[in-house]
């Protein structure tokens, strides 16, 4: 069976049996009495163990065969569920992990597995748990020549129900062996007499060319003992070493099982079996559960691109239709518009990614941090159904780290702080995602200390961030904002979970990167509340289309609060910056034209200028320009690597005419 064409399924189908088994751990580690979450992870790491090895896949198997022992043990009542064993299980699953990552990277998925696996079989054998256990090769899960095919199975396990023994002999030939070839040849005559060959490890062409080291493996179906079989072998001169190991019979079992599994999900788009009448509901279900495939991420960017390409065009036949004033022409781009428009809403939510993707790695971060910090923390997480487009989702779990960490080491106290405060003593960490309009918003919030304003203060001034003048006259909301600062920390000693001088900047850079805004709210001894602010998505945008001279611009509508026209009259000046009274609030102007040295025309000026306003957070800004042209949604294209650092410019954008519009960084501007 060609095995290459069930990789893709055999990689996504492990990590989502992974991701089980970290959740039902964490569910067994508060109720170690529930044997029906120890089923569960069981069924995981069963179909885990069948997959990896009709996959060839040998330490994955292995290390999923003694980790499945364990759990059976457990069911049986052998062993109970204690913190020791479910570190060693958390350690098997991270090596689990690393190895289908590696796979999915292109990898062969081999990983040095022996020290998790004894601590697995000491724990199963019900001993301590030492360091280091030599590993004993004849009860290893695995089959040291990997998988077999479907015919070579099939033989094994007849012949075993015969009566039949099934080997697998290594041999090792000595040292600087001349005629390797020919000793191969000698061990091959002897294995005939003595049996039936199943199978070799290098191949019978690859040996007789001496195409190999000085070892070479062969599993044998015999009637022999496993002490007469060696010795045979080793009456063949230049033999260093033969060593028959019983071929684990369960293991290929496991094998035979999940291929057919794995045919089946691949068959997932065959032509369904018909249905008696009688069975209407089963048929429906059937029918149903056939209408989901999996699609390659980069089929999807290039679906995307090329409608990226068609909005592009939509907007120059708009353009031409309303020159040329033709009826049939305009309805016609009409009818194109709103199909094109229904498309898009397709091709967006097929983009759509659940954040519960990046959600689901949290618990276990938080179980083991927790460990680290000998604190006791609760993870409770809501709305990780919510959807965001999965460039976004790519992006935004490193921030999301960084702000739980955060949370975990600075905001939660240690338990005997809590409790003189009078608090449980296990701190709680909340992780909330929710759609508000074209945004998603993310929510980080802890019952900790919350932010020491007077710490705050005192550090930001020793670093230099604000001047002891300046503090004065911050609010509780600015002073709060000071932990984003480039090199700000408060933490008194460097540790692995932070306090290494790099602060939040790094998670409000990245967070604005994409587009979207962090705040933070805190009251001191009762928590804190970090909240970041999303777009849906970054292809595709809405934006008002503004003009500077004879140059258009885009500003992103996700920024802006109302457009208006303002005298030059009421403009003042403050602090060396013009602002403008707006609504009973002083707003501070920008001049796009001086930002962005537009050269201007000597033409009569008007006591009127033309006003955005835009917003960042709490903060609002007028951006001055000559005039508005409207809404229209564009393509956000980047400017590429030689325009990388344009100040307030984010990217830029093909009109219908032609012409290339500058799309506007507003929090650039206001920052």
């Amino acid at each position: 069976m060609e095995m290459s064409q069930y990789l893709e399924i055999f990689i996504e189908e492990s990590k989502e049996h992974l991701q089980a088994c970290n959740e039902k751990l964490l569910e067994l580690e508060k109720s170690p009495e529930n044997l029906s979450i120890v089923n569960d992870i069981f069924r995981s790491a069963h179909t885990l163990k069948g997959m990896s090895a009709t996959m060839g896949y040998e330490d994955l198997a292995n290390l999923t065969h003694q980790m499945e022992n364990v759990l059976d043990a457990i069911r049986n009542g052998k062993n109970s569920v204690t913190p020791v064993l479910l570190d060693t299980v958390f350690a098997a699953v991270d090596l689990l992990e690393e190895m289908v990552f590696s796979i999915a990277d292109g990898g062969d998925g081999k990983k040095d597995v022996e020290h998790v696996v004894s601590r697995l079989k000491a724990i199963e054998n019900g001993s301590d748990v030492p360091e280091k256990i030599a590993l004993s090769p004849s009860v290893s899960g695995e089959n040291k020549l990997g998988s077999y095919d479907d015919f070579q199975k099939t033989i094994i396990m007849q012949s075993n129900e015969q009566g039949f023994h099934a080997f697998e002999l290594t041999v090792q030939l000595r040292e600087g062996c001349l005629l390797k070839a020919v000793r191969a040849f000698m061990v091959f005559e002897i294995l005939d007499q003595a049996g039936e060959i199943v199978k070799s490890v290098p191949s019978v062409d690859q040996l007789e060319e001496e195409n190999f080291e000085n070892e070479f493996s062969v599993a044998i179906l015999t009637q022999m003992s496993k002490e007469e079989l060696e010795s045979r072998i080793l009456k063949v001169s230049e033999i260093e070493k033969a060593e028959a190991l019983p071929i684990n019979l369960e293991y290929l079992a496991a094998q035979e099982e999940t291929a057919a599994a794995l045919q089946e999900a691949a068959g997932a788009s065959a032509e369904l079996a018909a249905v008696p009448e009688a069975a209407p509901e089963a048929a429906q279900k059937a029918k149903t559960s056939s209408k989901t495939i999996r699609v390659n991420i980069d089929r999807l960017d290039i679906l995307m691109n090329l409608f990226e390409e068609l909005v592009i065009d939509r907007g120059r036949l708009e353009t031409i239709s309303k020159d040329l004033k033709n009826a049939e022409l305009q309805e016609t781009v009409e009818r194109m518009t709103r199909i094109s428009g229904d498309l898009q809403s397709i091709i967006l939510n097929m983009r759509m990614v659940p954040i519960e993707t990046v959600f689901n790695r949290f618990p276990r971060m938080v179980r083991q941090l927790a460990k680290d910090l000998n604190k006791k923390i609760d993870l409770h997480i809501s709305g990780a159904e919510t959807e965001l487009d999965r460039t976004v989702i790519d992006e935004i779990g490193d921030p999301l780290v960084h702000l739980i960490r955060n949370s975990m080491d600075h905001g939660i106290e240690a338990p005997e702080i809590r409790a003189g405060k009078a608090k449980s003593e296990t701190g709680r960490v909340e992780l909330k995602a929710y759609h508000s309009g074209n945004h998603v918003f993310i929510e980080v919030s802890d019952d900790g200390a919350g932010i020491n304003r007077e710490k705050v203060l005192r550090r930001a001034i020793e670093r230099g961030i604000v001047t002891e003048a300046s503090s004065l006259e911050m609010t509780e909301r600015q002073i709060n904002e000071l932990i984003f600062a480039p090199g700000f920390s408060t933490a008194e000693q460097i540790s692995d979970i932070s306090g290494r001088g790099v602060g939040l900047d790094v998670v409000k850079s990245a967070i604005e990167a994409l587009g979207g805004s962090v705040t933070v709210d805190s009251e001191e001894g009762k928590g804190s509340l970090f909240s970041v602010q999303l777009p849906l998505t970054l292809s595709i945008i809405s934006v008002l289309l503004v003009e500077l001279e004879k140059e258009k611009f885009a500003i992103p509508i996700s920024s802006v609060i109302e457009t208006a026209v303002i005298r030059k009259e009421d403009i003042m000046n403050a602090h060396n910056q013009k602002v403008i009274d707006f609504r009973g609030k002083i707003v501070p102007l920008v001049f796009l034209k001086q930002i962005f040295d537009v050269p201007q025309d000597e033409a009569e000026e008007s006591e009127y200028l033309s006003m955005v306003v835009v917003k960042k957070g709490e903060r609002l800004a007028g951006l001055v320009v000559d005039s508005f042209i409207g809404q229209l949604e564009v393509v956000l294209k980047p400017l590429g690597s030689y325009l990388n650092g344009v100040f307030a410019i984010s990217g830029a954008t093909i009109l219908g005419d032609g012409e290339v519009a500058l799309i506007v960084d507003c929090n650039a501007l206001i920052k």
